[in-house]
């Protein structure tokens, strides 16, 4: 078992380690390309976003009335003779299980892969109460040689190499094993386990759909050691949390059609079982099977009425979170959770194994939505990851630079007084350029992988009242939301757009109230400070004086969107908070979209143009299309490469974790560089600043620009 990070500085070193390990990274960028080819392909067939919502529904309605699935599920069980226990906790899931293996005088245990099994590390009690416990999954049977936790929640030993597989064999068998020959070493496993199999007094297997109308637990495996489990040894012991309690037959089977899909990209898996109490077995007493369900609640009945967590009971532990996440994909499961692993068990980790293991974890989430996106019960992950942030932030505090970021970016005329003294302050350190170029090494630690901007000599709404647009008789009227990075960093950004948007004869306001959008201090937890932030930006608009409040700030955009109406909802501002939304929209679609703008538009040029897909405005907003084809109007555009794979910057992330940010910062460049563009475009100043900067500290000559200025310079 891996342990949690006590503290970041430890964690940063732990980080270290897993980005030093080439075989890891190899195998986890080949899985990630693979997994997402194969996924889109199998989920061609079926209807990905129908299903999903299906399994939501009945799932959120199971939760709602888990303790009445539960009476059901034992009713039914017990008239199939099989004996049914509930666990308040892990020590009384643990001691359950113990008594009953005494009882049945069974010395020699089987395990099936089973994560709640993990949860409540129940070997450790089993082998502490003197019995053998083997593994049979052969991920998680290796794993247990090693005296590891799990990796990845499907794929249990993905960061092992056949060449460590081979060792921990010679070390079990006192056998040479062939190091190149991986099915050699799968015989080996089958030998050894087969053994097992045979010797074993009971068996103890995990499930994935308890089904209340009769009864039935479900295991979902690829390798049919969960059914050698339940029907060799003479007692079965099957572990449930309650959040596995589902109604009916056709529940279980309607998630059955997105599971494998979306685990390992398979229509199916190979072993599908549904065990309906006591059978018939020769070395049992009475020839039936003893057969137990320990149902485990460790909190669960407590999430189940939280409104807002409540949805993680969604989850059908397929793993798919970690499979897209690009965090996940650089440093493992091992890194990236405590016993459960990915965008799920940052979450998880706070409510079944305490805030102390989470409050460091929790924060190792770049924000890019990936998980969201594929997650088959439709849980709202990175809300879900905030919302603990914010929690842990309140109990235990965010720390000093979380507290002092927010006491700053709270107070508008203090932030922008400041931003405005440090262009002047700035000057030694750029010689009048874009750049930090003269700043000490010293100041920049980890973050020395990108050179940072220089804060513009003049912010765009210092420049705004002499270049505002007034049109006679506008065909609409907008309204800019810029953004604390376009307004005192990139203003020529907003330059752009507002000569793009005034070529079609449109009157456009700057509100000079507007502040940062405060996505920032929401990623640090500090949820009081971004209330506060987001009630200044409603105070600042009038939704109803515009047709759509415009931003060129993807991030901003979906903050703005999606966010203040969540963090919102239970305050007397939130009907505000959801007309302001509704206003909301991101520059290339108003582009594309409202003004209907066309390569008719525009002067095209045999530029080579590539792209970058910023994380929320092709996740977060559902915007993919309009981007593209505005490029293709104005120059050639070329593809790149795992285009809407992160950067990297993630805002407040790249502080945190500069060594993660700095490579995929690089994976982005390489990619880049591959596709022979002369420039690279986005749709946020986030992503600007961070791919900028790595071009500029790698000496590239690749231009890096906001959409907007393509456009603008190709404005017919």
């Amino acid at each position: 078992m891996h342990e949690a990070p006590g503290s970041l500085g430890d964690y940063r070193k732990q980080i270290d380690d897993a980005l030093n390990d080439d075989f890891l990274r190899r195998t986890l960028d080949t899985f990630a390309v693979a997994y997402k080819a194969n996924r889109k392909a199998v989920f061609e067939e079926i209807d990905e976003h129908g299903l999903i919502r299906q399994i939501a529904d009945a799932k959120d309605d199971a939760c709602k009335h888990m303790e009445e699935l539960y009476e059901q599920f034992k009713g039914e069980a017990e008239k199939r003779g099989v004996i049914v226990h509930r666990a308040k906790d892990a020590e009384e899931a643990n001691n359950i299980i113990v008594q009953i293996a005494k009882e049945n005088k069974a010395k020699f245990i089987i395990k099936s892969k089973s994560m709640t099994a993990e949860e409540i590390q129940l070997n450790h009690a089993l082998e502490d109460a003197g019995m053998v416990v083997d593994e049979t999954d052969l991920g998680e049977w290796i794993i247990q040689l090693r005296h590891e936790g799990p990796s990845h929640m499907v794929m249990p030993a993905i960061h092992l190499s056949r060449y460590q597989v081979a060792d921990d064999f010679e070390k079990e068998t006192g056998e040479a094993q062939d190091r190149e020959d991986i099915q050699k070493l799968v015989k080996t496993a089958r030998v050894q386990l087969r053994r097992k199999f045979i010797a074993a007094d009971m068996g103890i297997s995990g499930c994935n759909f308890a089904i209340a109308e009769n009864a039935a637990v479900t295991t979902v495996t690829n390798e049919g050691n969960a059914r050698m489990v339940t029907t060799l040894p003479r007692v079965h012991v099957a572990l449930v949390g309650l959040d596995k309690l589902v109604p009916t037959l056709d529940v279980a089977l309607t998630a059955l059609q997105v599971l494998p899909r979306n685990a390992t990209a398979q229509r199916l898996t190979s072993y599908v079982s549904f065990i309906n109490g006591r059978v018939n077995c020769d070395a049992a007493p009475e020839h039936k099977k003893t057969m137990h369900v320990v149902f485990l609640d460790n909190g669960r009945t407590e999430i189940a009425k939280d409104p807002v967590f409540s949805q993680i009971f969604r989850c059908v532990r397929c793993g798919a979170c970690a499979n897209v996440c690009p965090v996940f994909r650089l440093v493992g499961g091992h890194k990236m959770g405590y016993i459960y692993i990915g965008a799920i068990g940052l979450i998880l980790t706070y409510f079944f194994h305490g805030k102390d293991k989470a409050k460091v974890l929790c924060q190792n989430c770049v924000g890019c939505e990936s998980c969201a996106n594929v997650c088959a019960g439709g849980i709202d992950l990175p809300r879900l990851i905030r919302d603990i942030r914010a929690r842990v932030s309140e109990e235990q505090g965010g720390g000093a630079q979380a507290a002092l970021l927010a006491s700053v970016m709270k107070n508008r005329k203090l932030f922008h007084t400041l931003l405005k003294f440090a262009s002047k302050a700035q000057r030694p350190f750029t010689g009048g350029e874009q750049f930090q170029r003269h700043l000490p090494a010293m100041f920049l630690g980890k973050h020395g992988f990108k050179a940072l901007p220089a804060i513009a000599n003049k912010a765009f709404r210092d420049m705004w009242p002499e270049m505002q647009p007034r049109p006679q008789n506008p065909t609409m009227r907008i309204a800019i939301f810029g953004g604390c990075a376009q307004d005192f960093i990139y203003p020529e950004q907003l330059k752009a757009a507002v000569k793009v948007m005034g070529a079609k004869n449109i009157a456009i306001d700057y509100p000079m109230e507007q502040t940062c959008c405060g996505l920032p201090v929401e990623m640090m937890g500090q949820r009081k400070t971004s209330v506060d932030i987001a009630k200044q930006n409603l105070a600042a608009f009038d939704p109803s004086k515009y047709d759509y409040i415009v931003t060129l700030c993807a991030s901003c955009a979906s903050h703005l969107k999606h966010t203040y109406p969540k963090i919102l909802e239970n305050d007397m501002n939130r009907a505000e908070a959801l007309n302001f939304a509704d206003k909301i929209i991101d520059f290339s679609s108003f582009i594309h979209d409202k003004l209907g703008m066309k390569s008719e538009d525009f002067r095209k040029t045999d530029e080579k143009v590539t792209y970058h897909a910023s994380c929320h405005l092709c996740r977060g907003l559902k915007v993919t299309e309009a981007p593209r084809e505005l490029i293709a109007d104005a120059a050639e555009y070329v593809p790149c490469k795992e285009e809407d794979v992160c950067c990297g910057f993630g805002g407040t992330y790249s502080m945190k974790f500069p060594e993660i940010s700095g490579n995929l910062m690089n994976n982005k460049i390489k990619n880049i560089d591959e596709t022979g563009a002369s420039r690279v475009v986005v749709d946020c100043p986030g992503c600007v600043m961070q791919i900028k900067g790595g071009m500029e500290k790698q000496g590239k000559k690749v231009k890096v620009q906001h959409i907007s200025e393509l456009l603008a310079e190709n404005l017919k």
